[in-house]
C-alpha cells in the first residue's frame, strides 16, 4: 500500500487552508467533506472509521478540536504550534501524537538547509484528527491513498496512522541517499584534489547530521512506547506495524551515528594533511636553506673590505667560490639526508 511520496519542498501551502474529512461506517461505504454535524454524529456514534484533517490556519476548524472533540487545552496548544518537540502522550480517550518529517529546501542558497514540518495525531477509538501547519505529503499522499482503496479506514484509525507515520519517516531515506553524495564528494575534494573549501563543507554536512539527529531522536523514543505499551487504542496486531517503523529509524539512527562517526574522521584527515602539506613545506624551505647557507657565510667573508683576501687577485677567482660554495652546499645537503635528518 505505498505510494510515491512527493518531496517536501515541492509541496506548496495552498492559498486557502485545506480541510479535509471522510467516514467510513461500519458497512465500508465512505463519505468525503463531512460537515461539522456529520463529524459529531459520526463520533458520537463510536463505530466506522472517521478521519479529520485540520489546516490550524483555518481558526474555525481549529476550534472544532475544543469544540467538538473535547481535546484538552494543552493538547491543542500543542497542535497548533508549529515548533513543538515530537511526543507521545496518553490521555483517557485518546494518544497525542507528534512526529516532524523533513526535507532539502531547494528555496534557499544553502544545498544542507532543510525543511521541516509537525504532523499531529489525536488517535481515539473510532477516528483520527491529524493536524498540521499546511499542506503535508505524508497527509496527501494517505489521503490519495485512501481515495484508490478506501478498504484501508476498514482496519481503523490506528491503520490510517500508520500509513502516515511511516510516510513521515521514510522521507528521511532521501535525506540518507544525500549524504552518501555529500560524502563521497568530500572525499574527493579532501583526499583527491585536497579543495581547502572543504573544510567548510565538512562543518555544514556535520551540522546537518546533528540536525537531522536532533529531530529523530525523540521520535524514536515516542514510537519505542508506542511499539511496546499496552494501549486499548492499539492492538497487538497493529503495534507489529508500528514496530516496522520504529526499525527504520533505528536503522537511520544508526546511519547518522556512522556519518557522525565518518566525518570525524574526515576532519581529522583534512587537518593531517594539512600538517603534512606544512611539513613539506618547511622540509622544502629547509632545503634550500641548506643549500644556500655557504653563498651567504662564504659570500659575507669575501665581501669584507680587507686588501689580503684570498683570491681577490685571482682571474677566476668568483667562478672559484661560485663551485666553492655550491660543493659545500651540496655536502651538507648529502650529510643531512646521509643521517636521515631530511
Amino acid at each position: 500500500m505505498s505510494v510515491a511520496l512527493t518531496p517536501l519542498q515541492y509541496v506548496r501551502p495552498s492559498a486557502e487552508p485545506h480541510v479535509w474529512s471522510c467516514y467510513t461506517d461500519p458497512g465500508g461505504q465512505m463519505r468525503q467533506h463531512l460537515s461539522r454535524l456529520e463529524i459529531e454524529r459520526a463520533l458520537a456514534s463510536g463505530e466506522g472509521t472517521l478521519w479529520v484533517d485540520i489546516d490550524t490556519r483555518d481558526s474555525d476548524k481549529v476550534a472544532m478540536l475544543k469544540d467538538v472533540f473535547h481535546f484538552h487545552p494543552l493538547a491543542i496548544e500543542e497542535a497548533a504550534n508549529s515548533q513543538s518537540r515530537v511526543k507521545l502522550e496518553e490521555f483517557d480517550r485518546y494518544v497525542l501524537l507528534i512526529v516532524r518529517t523533513v526535507a532539502f529546501c531547494e528555496t534557499t542558497d544553502d544545498p544542507y538547509d532543510l525543511d521541516t514540518v509537525n504532523i499531529t495525531f489525536f488517535l481515539g477509538k473510532n477516528y483520527l484528527v491529524t493536524v498540521h501547519g499546511a499542506d503535508t505529503n505524508p497527509v496527501d499522499s494517505t489521503r490519495e491513498l485512501l481515495e484508490r482503496k478506501p478498504e484501508l479506514a476498514t482496519h481503523g484509525p490506528a491503520k490510517l496512522m500508520h500509513a502516515i507515520v511511516d510516510q513521515a519517516v521514510d522521507a528521511y531515506f532521501p535525506i540518507i541517499d544525500k549524504l552518501d553524495e555529500f560524502m563521497d564528494s568530500l572525499e574527493e575534494k579532501i583526499y583527491g584534489t585536497f579543495d581547502q573549501s572543504a573544510l567548510r563543507e565538512v562543518f555544514a554536512v556535520k551540522r546537518l547530521v546533528l540536525t537531522l539527529r536532533r529531530h529523530l531522536a525523540p521520535e524514536r523514543d515516542a514510537l519505542s512506547v508506542l511499539t511496546n505499551r499496552p494501549s486499548t487504542l492499539l492492538t497487538p496486531d497493529t503495534q507489529v506495524y508500528f514496530r516496522d517503523i520504529y526499525d527504520h529509524v533505528l536503522r537511520i539512527y544508526d546511519s547518522l551515528e556512522t556519518y557522525r562517526e565518518l566525518l570525524s574522521s574526515t576532519m581529522d584527515s583534512y587537518l593531517t594533511q594539512v600538517s603534512n602539506r606544512l611539513g613539506m613545506a618547511t622540509k622544502a624551505l629547509g632545503i634550500v636553506a641548506t643549500v644556500t647557507l655557504p653563498f651567504v657565510v662564504v659570500s659575507g667573508m669575501w665581501g669584507m673590505n680587507f686588501e689580503h683576501i684570498p683570491l681577490h687577485s685571482h682571474p677566476h677567482g668568483f667562478m672559484i667560490l661560485m663551485f666553492a660554495q655550491l660543493a659545500l652546499g651540496l655536502s651538507i645537503l648529502g650529510g643531512l639526508k646521509w643521517r636521515k635528518l631530511l
